[in-house]
């Protein structure tokens, strides 16, 4: 079924690099939290995660975190350091979040990604949202 289905996979959040998001024409990558760009357990960005917000902002790219986390005051805690807007409690698979971060952003649907972990709330809301979904998987499985 075609809602189920990533557009590209990868294993690390890493290997989407900011040569290949300007190479894909993307100008805003929504980034789903816990065990996508985090591991649930990090109350503070990672060095890893921090210069690679870096190097996507530096080549242009907007950078957003959109999710299911209820925790407000958390997500604005761990988002504020990097400099990324976030959204938190978004349902989804539900795509309203998405669509509203696209909104505000002014950004084309075909040069937004979402990227996720989880194939039914992440992929899902992606493509309900009518933008391309790149999948990585589950942090906790990386060393």
């Amino acid at each position: 079924m075609r809602l189920f289905k990533a557009d590209k996979k990868f294993e690390r959040f890493e290997d989407v690099t900011p040569e290949l998001l300007k190479k894909e024409k993307v100008k805003l990558l929504l980034c789903d939290l816990d065990n996508t760009i985090r591991l649930h357990s990090e109350k503070k960005p990672a060095e890893e995660l921090a210069k690679w917000v870096k190097e996507c902002k530096k080549a242009g790219i907007k950078i957003v975190v959109i999710s299911n986390n209820g925790r407000k005051k958390m997500m604005q805690r761990f988002c504020e350091p990097l400099g990324v807007d976030c959204f938190w409690w978004a349902n989804k698979p539900l795509s309203t979040k998405l669509t509203r971060a696209i909104r505000e952003h002014k950004i084309d649907p075909k040069n937004t990604v979402m990227l996720g972990d989880k194939w039914a709330t992440d992929v899902l809301a992606a493509n309900f949202a009518g933008i391309r979904a790149w999948k990585v998987d589950h942090r906790k499985y990386i060393v």
